[in-house]
């Protein structure tokens, strides 16, 4: 089966092949094949691109799909106020349904805004029939996904059975693999972190580890110090870190998450982005969480952005989509098969409307994609080949119907938990 994308300005992020203002993408099988100006083909379904750039996928290789009934409530929460909401009070109330409805549709959202590839990063932990429920979400998703099994909120309860009894059912070959979301030294001790690293090698899974400094403590120089530092494992955040830290990343080879939106809003300081290529590593972007931000990576872009250019002028456009593509990719183990329009990878590309006049007339489409983007201008979503949005909608999907069940998630949820849902709940943390 041949597709060919035609006349579209295509954005390779691949500087082998580079940039076309005008130019034709030819997929068979699921796989790019090849990229050129014009491409003569008889037997393949055209897609007419023109109006449209025709670019990779972006990958969110950090975001809590557990949470997404709960959008928006949290816009002007702090950390501790987030923490104390979705893991204080409602998170034991979740049942197995209410873990697969947030997760199918926090991956549909995802993937309507233009996210072809992400890291679903999961904390809800309560029992097996809660993770299945998770995975045969993201299984019914028409997208890539990654889920990443962890521990529960600073829990000491070990999740090395569940990663055993997981791992058996997800390979690497399909769209829906598995990584291990690692908890801190900070939380369980030094002995666990590096259990939980040996089991990790023991099974081929990639690792992913949230962490950060005020200033007084070293966790990567810990971690350093104990050779428990991988080329595999993706650092969330990183805020407070070092300069001597990052090197030690960047040295490594470990991959460094940023969420700006997140962490501008709830205390955690500056996003890493510039101090992160300063000392060598290639910064990638995340969501986190959609009770307090936006899920689309446009937004995420923009924040990571004007944060940076505000602090020292630093990075262009191109660096974003960089972060938000190409080095995400790598950050996932994907660099592969997803990331790039590079034959031979997988055919995970997005096509953005360039007609709309929140846009045009697009002089530097990497500028434009950047400062003016959104995701109502994603017109076109391909999956491997799969075209699973079309003419600005998801393609069989009965979004009514499950607004519904989410809907009613919510509402029970926050009723079992005593929470109001007029804007006026306001969590309050624990004093220490």
């Amino acid at each position: 089966m041949k597709t060919l994308l035609s006349g579209g300005t295509v954005v390779t992020m691949d500087p082998a092949v580079g940039d076309l203002h005008r130019g034709d993408v030819l997929i068979e099988d699921g796989v790019i094949v090849e990229v050129a100006e014009r491409i003569e083909v008889t037997d393949a379904k055209v897609i007419d691109a023109s109006d449209r750039i025709v670019m990779p996928g972006f990958i969110d290789n950090h975001r809590h799909n557990w949470q997404t009934a709960f959008r928006g409530i949290g816009a002007d929460w702090t950390f501790p106020q987030w923490a104390t909401a979705m893991h204080g009070t409602v998170k034991a109330h979740y049942t197995p349904e209410d873990v697969y409805i947030a997760t199918l549709l926090g991956r549909l959202e995802a993937l309507h805004s233009g996210i072809t590839t992400m890291l679903d990063w999961y904390h809800v932990a309560q029992d097996h029939a809660h993770e299945d429920a998770a995975v045969a979400a993201l299984r019914e998703a028409p997208a890539r996904s990654i889920f990443c099994l962890g521990a529960g909120w600073a829990t000491p309860t070990s999740v090395d059975d569940d990663i055993r009894r997981v791992r058996t059912t997800l390979n690497d070959n399909g769209l829906v693999t598995m990584a291990f979301g690692l908890r801190g030294a900070d939380d369980t001790g030094m002995d666990t972190l590096a259990r939980e690293l040996r089991l990790a090698d023991e099974l081929g899974l990639r690792t992913s580890l949230h962490t950060g400094s005020d200033g007084t403590q070293r966790p990567i120089a810990d971690m350093h110090k104990q050779g428990l530092l991988r080329d595999t494992t993706t650092f969330v955040h990183g805020n407070g870190l070092s300069d001597e830290e990052l090197r030690m990343l960047a040295d490594a080879g470990s991959s460094l998450s940023v969420s700006p939106d997140v962490e501008l809003k709830m205390g955690f300081g500056a996003p890493m982005t510039g101090r992160a290529l300063a000392a060598g590593l290639r910064p990638t972007l995340s969501i986190d969480v959609v009770p307090s931000v936006a899920g689309d990576m446009f937004a995420a872009m923009r924040a990571a952005f004007a944060a940076q250019r505000g602090l020292d002028g630093s990075l262009n456009a191109r660096d974003l989509l960089e972060f938000a593509t190409v080095d995400a990719a790598a950050s996932c183990g994907l660099q592969t098969r997803t990331g790039s329009i590079t034959p031979g990878k997988d055919a995970d590309i997005i096509l953005l409307r360039t007609d709309d006049p929140a846009i045009f007339p697009v002089t530097d489409p990497a500028g434009s994609i950047v400062s003016a983007a959104h995701p109502g201008l994603v017109d076109t979503v391909l999956v491997a080949d799969r075209v699973v949005k079309r003419d600005g909608a998801l393609v069989s999907v009965n979004l009514p119907a499950l607004k519904t069940r989410l809907t009613a998630s919510r509402d029970r949820i926050a009723s079992a938990a005593g929470v109001r849902l007029d804007g006026t709940w306001r969590p309050q943390p624990e004093s220490k």
